[in-house]
């Protein structure tokens, strides 16, 4: 233990040399901590002890002691508030950085939704009829048994209404008219737009259709349709086949060649279905590869896909909506969305567009 005043400021002198130096190493806020207890605590700091020393020097030496020994406290505790604002600052400085923009940096991409495949394939065929002069009009799901049927020529009691497996809906509209049903397809809008237009008329009428039908592979209950109809006079099936080979090639490409063949819908006469040589097999009904012949799955051998019906609009049709159907001719067609889709993706399920599963979304 010093004895005397000049030790004992030696001994501050040495004290604040070391400290001094131990500050500067102290590199973060843990390790300034541990500095402040051990130079500056009340209790062991090395300070504090040989400040304590005072006591023992005479009366005469003490003051000389006493401020060499305040000063050593100063420069410590100014060195301290020195080294915790350098160790702010520091601090700060990192969080700037790591927090600064880089403006020359490419910006993180954003993850992105898409158009569902079937929004996207509607959009392909509405494109393509469009861009031939036709219009489009959307109508109502819930729709009147007399636009879904009658005006299409299929009477109460008709056999062709057991064509479409129905959801019939116990409700009266605001007019007071029953029964109401889901739309089995999009043509009631056809009726609607002959009844509020008169001639030259054409129209493709997009929308969401239901059927009251188990699920499978190819059926749906609910799903999507486009219709199609074109009234004038001078209309030929001449025209209903240049119509729909056009969209074919633009759908499926401009090698497409089309096959029509006799069919029934009581809304049209004659009436046909329309299919397209297949783009897998180029219409041969078998692929060949490495040497072998494997029959096509997707035409199912025939060499054909059937894409949709169309035919001549009957004369009832054009009648119960006041047309003359001696001075006006028209023709139509309908489509399922889904099935076009299926057919130039190669999907086999029409299940999978509304199973929400994005691994299949995603493709598209």
């Amino acid at each position: 233990m010093t004895t005397n005043a000049s030790d004992l400021t030696r001994t501050l002198e040495a004290l604040r040399e070391e400290a001094l130096r131990a500050l500067d190493a102290a590199e973060s806020e843990e390790r300034l901590e541990a500095w402040r207890v051990a130079y500056l605590g009340r209790r062991e700091g090395k300070l504090t002890l040989a400040m304590r020393q005072l006591g023992a020097l005479s009366p005469e030496a003490r003051p000389a002691a006493g401020a060499a020994a305040n000063q050593v406290k100063l420069a410590l505790d100014e060195g301290l508030a020195r080294r915790q604002e350098a160790l702010k600052e520091r601090a700060l400085e990192r969080m700037a950085q790591a927090q600064r923009l880089d403006v020359t940096m490419p910006g993180r991409p954003v993850p992105l939704g898409r158009l569902h495949p079937t929004t996207q394939m509607l959009r392909e065929v509405l494109d393509a009829f469009t861009s031939m002069g036709f219009q489009v009009a959307e109508g109502p799901e819930v729709e009147l048994d007399r636009y879904n049927f009658e005006l299409l020529n299929i009477p109460k009691g008709h056999p062709a209404r057991d064509m479409w497996d129905t959801l019939w809906i116990d409700h009266t509209d605001a007019n007071g008219e029953r029964p109401m049903l889901l739309r089995t397809h999009t043509s009631p809008m056809q009726a609607r737009v002959m009844e509020k237009t008169e001639p030259p008329v054409r129209v493709v009428v997009p929308g969401k259709v239901y059927r009251y039908e188990n699920t499978d592979a190819t059926h749906e209950w609910h799903f999507h349709q486009v219709e199609g109809l074109a009234v004038d006079e001078g209309i030929t099936f001449a025209n209903l086949k240049g119509t729909l080979y056009e969209f074919a090639r633009r759908i499926f490409g401009p090698e497409r060649r089309v096959r029509f063949r006799c069919d029934y819908f009581p809304f049209v006469e004659p009436g046909v279905d329309m299919a397209m040589d297949c783009f897998m097999c180029k219409g041969e009904g078998h692929l060949r590869s490495g040497g072998r012949s494997q029959p096509c799955r997707v035409c199912k051998e025939t060499g054909w896909i059937e894409i949709m019906g169309a035919g001549m609009v009957h004369p009832r049709v054009l009648e119960m909506v006041g047309y003359d159907p001696q001075k006006y001719t028209g023709f139509a067609f309908g489509l399922g969305v889904e099935r076009i889709a299926m057919l130039k993706h190669g999907i086999d399920d029409i299940r999978l567009f509304y199973a929400n599963d994005v691994r299949f979304l995603r493709q598209f």
